[in-house]
């Protein structure tokens, strides 16, 4: 009898075979084979020769051996592929050094890449791979002829005054970014001398592999000399547009163009205060008049802000300020500003404590000038160590800024109230009229490194219960040098001169007087203690004052800095300030640098203390002491 297969049993089935299927599987699921991680071949990397350190870090910036031997493992094969695709990276980075002729090449485990039986197999399966990056620079190239052509023709001599300030010169290394950079040099040039659409039509730089030098030829197109359009202003919701396009054609419109010319224009809108940032985009070609057309295009910040300050020193005590303002009160910018200041907390108790509170309202365009108006209102109730005054002031500033670094301002003022020692206090009554010139071209009013800062201020005053005259006059300057070129050292120095003319030390009212000592002054002696003194040992002021300081500050990393202080000054009783009498104080100080400015913390030590000076002064502050 011949067997019967299933196949061939028709009409029927046989599904045995499905139960272990289905067995099988759910083993299979259960029970995964174990991942296999895909095979890895460490590797070291050495380049040779290491002599030239700008050439080293070029390779290091472009090998991608190199980036990533550590953070993307790779098999012996991968490896192959990544060192033969770095191969142009390197010439390119010889290049950019300037060795056009050099060369490199790139061996693992002795084979050079580029060989096609190159097969890197590790000798030991733990140990790295020696990967070897062997250049070959030869001598470095440099620059041959250079030769500038103006397109059109006739501007030769526009493009010999432009290449006076070309920063390349023959004989310079033939490095392409230094080529560049130069033709950036060029057209800012060019734009300086008021051709707004300067370009370069084409470079040619052709390399002599015989003489080692690289010849360039740039073709220039000036452009026409222009004069500024009329500027657009937009992006502005509350802010009055009129405001803002007559601030911006009153610097611009029908005035040579500038680069310069235009970001004063920039830095004038974002002077306001009302804005996150003002960005400014010039027109690629002239209008039908010959003139550049700019627009500026702006970004309101919130209207309101709130703030607050602190101090605090060991002989005079905390001091605490909050302010509340409205950045754009009637949408013309104006700044309307509420303060309040404690001072003196903690010193002889709250109940002697020192308070001011005061409103303010800056209006920019005054009348539709280049004025800047400041209406203060305030009221003072102090308690200090020279006097106690209570009093109401007021004062009308207007101010003229001359330049980025320079300003004018003057306006009146009032004063109304009571002042004297002890309870026994006198009225007084002034009227004065202030007049102040400022320049300042440092860039961080918090923590600056480089620049100078200079006001002189005069303020005539007329006490009108007494009929009496005098005036205050000081000069307050500041130089910061930037020793290390990068800011991290700098040594700054003070110095104030101070006088009042006109009436003796007794005819002048109590606050006007002259005092010195204390964190802003003279640190490491009480605040007013430096000068002449009453039978109770209190400071009487003068009628003169100097003050000197020198102090070095060290950046230690990017968060903390240290500072070295030597602070001097003195008061006099005359007009003429006496130097028979100054008072010095030393110290070192702690800085917590953030991204707006310094917290500081000081200590100072007096070093010729008078009867009741302490032993040492703290003062904790934001932004440096000067």
């Amino acid at each position: 009898m011949n067997p019967v297969y299933p196949s061939q049993n028709k009409g029927t089935t046989n599904r045995g075979w499905l139960p272990w299927l289905f067995l099988c599987t759910c083993i299979f699921l259960a029970n995964p084979l174990p991942a296999q991680e895909p095979p890895s071949t460490p590797y070291r990397v050495e380049v040779t020769p290491q002599e030239d350190r700008r050439l080293l870090s070029a390779i290091e910036a472009v090998s991608q051996l190199i980036k990533l031997q550590e953070t993307a493992p790779t098999d012996a094969y991968g490896l192959l592929a990544r060192a033969r695709a770095d191969l142009p990276r390197l010439r390119e980075a010889l290049h950019a050094e300037g060795f056009w002729g050099g060369a490199a090449r790139v061996e693992i485990a002795g084979q050079d890449v580029t060989l096609p039986a190159a097969s890197p197999t590790p000798s030991a399966p733990e140990a790295p791979l020696p990967v070897a990056i062997i250049l070959e620079p030869g001598p470095r190239y440099r620059i041959g002829q250079i030769l500038m052509l103006a397109e059109p023709a006739g501007e030769d001599a526009l493009l010999e005054r432009a290449a006076a300030e070309l920063r390349l010169a023959e004989g310079d290394p033939a490095r392409p970014a230094d080529i560049l950079a130069a033709e950036e040099g060029l057209l800012r040039a060019l734009r300086r001398a008021g051709h707004p659409l300067a370009s370069i039509v084409a470079r040619d730089a052709v390399v002599d592999h015989d003489t080692k030098t690289m010849d360039i030829t740039w073709r220039v197109a000036p452009g026409p000399p222009a004069n500024f359009g009329q500027p657009s202003v937009a992006g502005a919701a509350r802010t009055d547009p009129q405001l803002l396009t007559r601030l911006a054609t009153r610097r611009l419109e029908d005035q040579p163009y500038s680069p310069e010319r235009l970001e004063r224009a920039r830095r004038a809108l974002m002077g306001l205060g009302v804005f996150n940032f003002v960005r400014v985009t010039e027109s690629p070609t002239l209008d039908e008049a010959g003139r550049l057309p700019v627009h500026f295009q702006v970004q309101e910040r919130p209207r309101h802000a709130v703030g607050g300050r602190f101090g605090f020193e060991t002989n005079y005590g905390m001091t605490a300020s909050a302010y509340w303002e409205d950045r754009n009160l009637f949408g013309g910018a104006e700044k309307l500003r509420l303060e309040g200041e404690v001072a003196r907390i903690g010193e002889t108790g709250i109940e002697n404590a020192t308070y001011r509170a005061f409103a303010s309202l800056r209006t920019p365009e005054f009348l539709g000038r280049d004025l800047q108006s400041v209406t203060l209102f305030g009221a003072v109730s102090e308690k200090l160590p020279a006097y106690d005054r209570d009093a109401v002031i007021a004062s009308l500033t207007l101010e003229h800024r001359l330049s980025d670094t320079m300003a004018l301002s003057g306006g009146p003022s009032f004063e109304n109230g009571r002042i004297g020692r002890d309870g026994d206090m006198s009225a007084f009554t002034l009227f004065g009229v202030m007049g102040a010139f400022r320049y300042d071209n440092t860039t961080n009013p918090l923590d600056p490194r480089q620049g100078q800062r200079i006001t002189l201020s005069a303020t005539p005053y007329y006490s009108a219960l007494d009929a009496n005259y005098f005036t205050r006059l000081l000069v307050i300057g500041s130089s910061y040098f930037d020793m290390s070129g990068d800011g991290a050292s700098v040594l700054a120095l003070r110095a104030a001169l101070g006088s009042a003319p006109g009436a003796g030390r007794d005819e002048i009212t109590l606050d006007k007087r002259f005092y010195a000592g204390g964190g802003g002054s003279v640190r490491g002696y009480t605040y007013q203690s430096i000068g002449p003194r009453d039978a109770l040992n209190r400071p009487l002021g003068g009628a003169s004052l100097i003050e000197a300081s020198a102090e070095l500050r060290q950046r230690l990393g990017e968060s903390w800095g240290i500072a070295a202080f030597l602070d001097a000054g003195g008061v006099g009783e005359e007009a003429t300030p006496d130097f028979s009498q100054i008072r010095t104080g030393t110290g070192l100080g702690l800085r917590y640098l953030t991204a707006i400015g310094p917290l500081r913390f000081d200590v100072g030590l007096p070093l010729e203390r008078q009867k009741g000076d302490p032993s040492y002064g703290i003062y904790i502050g934001f932004g440096q002491a000067f």
